[in-house]
């Protein structure tokens, strides 16, 4: 993303909504939106947006389980199967 061409004045958003929201939709590039010469929100398509979502979701899930690594608070793969079939057969 080149920034320099990504920069948005939100007067240029508000009379050019649905052109810039094709674009961002065709180019998935987002649109840094200033207002007053200061960056206050970014626009982004969203497919664009749910990767980011997942992204994130996965980076905490790494975060988590290196936590509990730490702690040492994990169990082997012998234990959790054991479990899952302790539990089905119990149901």
């Amino acid at each position: 993303m080149d920034i320099r061409t990504a920069v948005r004045p939100v007067s240029q958003v508000r009379s050019n909504a649905a052109a810039l929201i094709r674009e961002i939709n065709e180019t998935r590039q987002p649109i840094v939106i200033t207002q007053n010469d200061e960056a206050k929100a970014v626009l982004v398509d969203p497919l664009s947006y749910q990767e980011m979502v997942d992204a994130l979701a996965i980076l905490k899930l790494i975060s988590q389980s290196e936590r509990l690594i730490e702690l040492d608070d994990v169990k082997t793969h012998e234990e959790v199967m054991g479990e899952l079939r302790r539990r089905l057969t119990a149901a």
